[in-house]
């Protein structure tokens, strides 16, 4: 089998530069004759491209083989090659064989390129949506590939085989993977960071063609809704999976490769947002195009840092020489992007000018340039350990308190651009239009903050507590503005139509899905915010805990009932049985274990959290302590943590209705509730 992965993997190199080569020769053929520099007959090259196509299609199919081969091997545990042995054991469960594809350098690697393969399959197999379009978007795509794969090939073979003795048992996989989210949540990241190439390579091409119109966005914008949506979705499955298994009572710590995903997820939700202006207005064509070129270059700069150990973290695998690779792929995709952009900037230009600082236009771009300052921060605060020890030969890292201090009132004044912007009209929003959507959402805000104080907030004696107060009033005003949408449109379906309200909402969101989907989206970030601030009333304690000992932490008990051990061919255990008490009654018994891992020999820590809407009881079992041989108990009480995981949910349910397409009504008597909700719609939020 390692033999049949090593050739299905040369297999895919030279359909790929076949499918390049041709693609790319076709396409300068067609564009000759396009624009009268050649005559020649176009089926030729239109042939040609057509063999591209299919090439482009069996490359898949080649790397779904070289990709089953290596997880046949985990399988199988094939110890012969080099990447299973120090990836797998014979004891490992079957779902973390399986996960053994990404837990390594060279297997992420075959993902990306797997991955990578299958959107561009899709794309070609969709071709016919615009046939031109789709060949240069197709073939920058696999220009991109042939990096990949040739990567693979050369310098980080998935296949290289064991010299020597070949060992019985593997090395095993990192304990810290060996969690069932682990299973989920690299597979998710890749997906967004592999999905952002169609944007891009769809873009690009649009520029380089000239391409008339925005269709092209039209093409891409499920492809980008989709991707954006992967790609949350594993960052906030990667800050879960730090929260349960690391031990250290928090979700995000600003690690570099954390940094490194949301880098990418920040210009890609610009990209997103700006885009609508360009398809209403005509607007920041220039500014789409290189959003689009950003969050590409930001994908593989988080790939960079993961995999050619750059950086200190827990997710980055060791030092390696690919780094160089990946630099040079960098600098040609950029220079590119450069030079199509200088060479096609004048099919850039904008239709319409900003008429006013106080329209729908103004706070798309406000919420651009917080956006692409918030992805400045974390590029500066990551990059400057690197470039620190490069100029002064001292690595100088970049703590928690740099990006808090300039991230936080960022991520605030984002949170209520989240709320005023779908209540601004396009062009310019009247005086009178201001009062009437704005003075709700104030109030909301202002009484959310007035009972908060009353309840004992006290802002002007933290700073956590300022921002926390800050965060839930402004959630407040953006909930009460984005509930009032939703309810002025009802109430006019409720009186043409006679149907109740929640009727009316559901067919109000039906009518205009795109809308009121990316509105569900925005309730669920203030959620995220919401469990975000709570983070400024965490409590910790910590203490030796013997038996039938108690700790208390906020209004609960936690008593020591036993300490035990347990065994598995994989790991042994030790883990404690702690009884929760609160107001003097049992609610909980908790379990926190400690893990050591026979195959990897590592020690590895197994959260307990009893959780629910208001806080979460996190405890750790931190070992015992060598000179008194006394266990160690640790315990966080961490408020409204699960409203994150909440408001994640709700942003999946939100951009699940916006790809939804708009319900049209069916004749033109039964639409007249619809034109004038979109007339109510229009004088008070200037439309989608």
């Amino acid at each position: 089998m390692p033999q049949f992965g090593s050739f299905t993997l040369l297999l895919a190199l030279g359909l790929s530069v076949y499918a390049l080569v041709m693609g790319t020769f076709s396409l300068w053929q067609l564009a000759r004759a396009s624009s009268g520099l050649q005559n020649f007959s176009r089926s030729v090259p239109e042939r040609l491209l057509e063999t591209s196509r299919r090439a482009g299609i069996a490359s898949f199919i080649a790397l779904t083989c070289a990709a089953f081969a290596l997880v046949w091997c985990a399988f199988t545990n094939n110890f012969s090659v080099a990447y299973i042995l120090h990836h797998t054991n014979r004891a490992l469960p079957g779902p973390y064989k399986f996960a053994a594809l990404w837990s390594g350098q060279e297997g992420s690697l075959l993902l990306w390129a797997w991955l990578l393969s299958a959107y561009g399959f899709i794309v070609r197999l969709r071709h016919k949506v615009d046939v031109r379009l789709s060949a240069y978007a197709s073939t920058i795509l696999i220009g991109i590939q042939v990096f990949f794969v040739t990567l693979m090939v050369f310098a980080a073979h998935p296949f290289s085989m064991v010299t020597g003795t070949i060992p019985a048992d593997g090395n095993g996989l990192n304990p810290l993977l060996q969690y069932p989210e682990m299973v989920i949540h690299p597979p998710m990241l890749y997906l967004g960071y592999v999905g952002f190439s169609v944007p891009f390579a769809f873009a690009l091409g649009a520029l380089m063609m000239r391409y008339p119109g925005e269709k092209w966005i039209h093409i891409t914008r499920r492809w980008t809704m989709i991707t954006w949506l992967f790609l949350t979705c594993g960052i906030f499955l990667g800050a879960h999976w730090a929260y349960s298994v690391l031990g250290w009572g928090g979700y995000w710590g600003w690690d570099p490769v954390e940094n490194a995903s949301l880098m990418p997820w920040l210009t890609g939700t610009a990209f997103l947002h700006s885009v609508m202006m360009q398809e209403k207005r005509g607007m920041m064509k220039t500014w789409n195009v290189w959003l689009i070129f950003s969050t590409f270059l930001l994908t593989l700069l988080g790939t960079l840092l993961t995999r050619a150990g750059l950086v200190q973290s827990v997710h980055a695998f060791a030092q390696s020489s690919i780094g160089d690779w990946f630099v040079g792929f960098m600098i040609l995709t950029f220079a590119v992007c450069l030079f199509t952009y200088l060479r096609q900037r004048d099919h850039l230009r904008v239709e319409h000018r900003l008429d006013s600082l106080v329209s729908r236009e103004s706070s798309f771009l406000f919420n651009n340039l917080l956006l692409l300052a918030a992805c400045f921060t974390v590029l500066w605060g990551t990059l400057f350990p690197i470039l620190s020890e490069w100029v002064q030969g001292t690595k100088v890292t970049v703590g928690a308190p740099f990006y808090n201090r300039v991230g936080v009132p960022i991520g605030l004044f984002l949170l209520f651009l989240t709320g005023i912007g779908p209540v601004l009209a396009w062009r310019s929003t009247s005086l009178r239009s201001m009062r009437r959507n704005f003075i709700l959402p104030v109030l909301a805000g202002v009484a959310t903050a007035i009972i908060l104080m009353a309840a004992g907030i006290r802002p002007w004696r933290d700073e956590a507590a300022l921002y926390a107060l800050v965060s839930f009033s402004i959630g407040a005003l953006v909930i009460t503005a984005v509930s009032s949408e939703f309810l002025r449109g009802a109430h006019v379906i409720a009186q043409q139509t006679g149907r109740n309200l929640l009727s009316a909402i559901v067919e109000l969101t039906r009518r205009n899905t795109r809308r009121y989907g990316g509105y569900i989206v925005h309730f669920g970030v203030v959620l995220i915010f919401i469990g975000i601030a709570g983070s400024a009333f965490n409590q910790v304690n910590e203490q030796e805990l013997g038996f039938h000992d108690a700790m208390t932490i906020g209004p609960y008990k936690l008593v020591d009932q036993s300490y035990t051990e347990d065994d598995n061919p994989n790991f042994r255990s030790e883990y404690a049985l702690l009884d929760v008490y609160k107001a003097n009654k049992k609610i909980a018994q908790l379990a926190p274990e400690q893990r050591f891992y026979y195959a990897s020999q590592q020690t590895e820590t197994m959260v307990a959290n009893q959780s629910n809407l208001e806080r979460d009881l996190y405890v750790i079992y931190a070992g015992k302590n060598p000179d008194s041989g006394q266990p160690i108990i640790k315990v966080f009480l961490n408020p409204l943590v699960n409203w994150i995981w909440i408001g994640v949910l709700v942003i999946i349910l939100g951009t699940a209705i916006a790809l939804i397409p708009s319900k049209k009504p069916a004749s033109r008597s039964r639409s007249l509730p619809a034109r004038e909700i979109n007339e109510t719609a229009e004088a008070v939020a200037g439309g989608d």
